[in-house]
């Protein structure tokens, strides 16, 4: 079976009997194009199935009009939140979003930032992989000279536009309400402690604890992937030890979701026994049993605000740019999980 060839502006022009240049200014809707010869080329081009080259695009133009999207994870609802904000924002103004994801793979992430790169992306709006200790594959982003914002997981060594939370802020918080619902022996199940905000909410627990006085016990401090399943693992090994917690905060409400699985197959009353505290307020924080308290991250506007920046990016001079660092309050939800009874 023989190959179709790809329909190009040559054909549209041949099938019209005018210049390709003709075509290509009808395309991008030239003032000085008549709108009859637009309305036709733009029938002949839907007739033919003319697909655009953006590629061949960027590189005549120097803009592709698209922007790569990084994030550890699409099934999340706060990554899903923060690319629904930042697609709604571009699309806005003219620009699409390429979408790609790490799994947590700093090798992934690394290809995934080749491969926009290699697709002339006009800007990068990324989320580190946990994996993620090297910093050159975002110093080569930074080299070529397009925009760069990070959000939510971000380096500070990298000294490029950032939006986030107050994680330090936000295990003070978690911690001062345990304390008000009367735990004194509260463990953290974090993130691994090279990756900033996991590092900010484990510095916050330590600190908080210290300003309750109550103890920070090497064993009540667990470093992990975060997965359902790590939450599952950690929550035993907390129970496996001689003297338990009153109370676990995990810095990611799908290992708050193992953690509870676990303390509800050994019949453990949450929250009198135990309380839990997760991080993110995923939609089903509301949805189990008990229902579980978590920081709210301000998702939507951590998308709208990531995609703004970009935009602003594109409207000043490189070298009068100066560097977005926005952090916002996160909110804490509190439900049945840490709301003790009578407490």
């Amino acid at each position: 079976m023989a190959k179709k060839n790809k329909i190009t502006i040559k054909d549209i022009a041949n099938a019209l009997n005018i210049s390709t240049a003709a075509v290509s200014k009808a395309l991008h809707n030239d003032s000085r194009i008549s709108e009859k010869t637009k309305k036709a080329v733009r029938q002949v081009a839907k007739n033919l199935n003319y697909q655009p080259n953006h590629l061949a695009s960027a590189l005549r133009s120097g803009k592709s009009k698209l922007v790569g999207v990084i994030v550890p994870k699409t099934n999340s609802n706060y990554f899903s939140s923060v690319i629904q904000n930042i697609e709604e924002i571009l699309n806005g103004e003219g620009y699409n979003i390429i979408i790609t994801h790490s799994n947590e793979s700093y090798k992934k992430e690394c290809a995934n930032i080749d491969a926009l790169l290699f697709t002339q992306v006009d800007g990068i709006i990324a989320s580190m992989a946990n994996e993620t200790v090297n910093l050159e594959h975002y110093e080569k982003i930074k080299n070529i000279g397009i925009p760069l914002i990070t959000f939510d997981r971000g380096e500070n060594d990298l000294n490029v536009d950032y939006i986030g939370i107050d994680d330090y802020d936000s295990s003070h918080t978690i911690i001062d309400h345990l304390v008000a619902q009367g735990c004194r022996r509260i463990a953290h199940i974090g993130g691994y402690k090279h990756t900033r905000i996991y590092n900010n909410r484990i510095r916050g627990y330590i600190d908080a604890l210290q300003k309750h006085n109550l103890p920070s016990d090497k064993e009540l401090l667990i470093q992990s992937s975060l997965t359902t399943e790590d939450g599952k693992v950690q929550m035993q090994r907390l129970l496996n030890l001689k003297n338990r917690p009153d109370a676990v905060y995990v810095a990611s409400d799908y290992a708050a979701l193992g953690a509870l699985q676990i303390l509800k197959e050994k019949n453990i009353d949450v929250p009198n026994t135990i309380a839990l505290v997760g991080f993110g307020n995923e939609p089903f924080a509301n949805m189990v049993t008990p229902s579980l308290t978590s920081m709210n991250l301000h998702s939507a506007r951590i998308g709208k605000i990531a995609a703004k920046t970009f935009l602003e990016y594109t409207k000043k001079e490189k070298v009068n740019y100066s560097l977005n660092k926005i952090i916002l309050d996160a909110k804490l939800i509190v439900r049945e999980s840490s709301n003790k009874k009578g407490i």
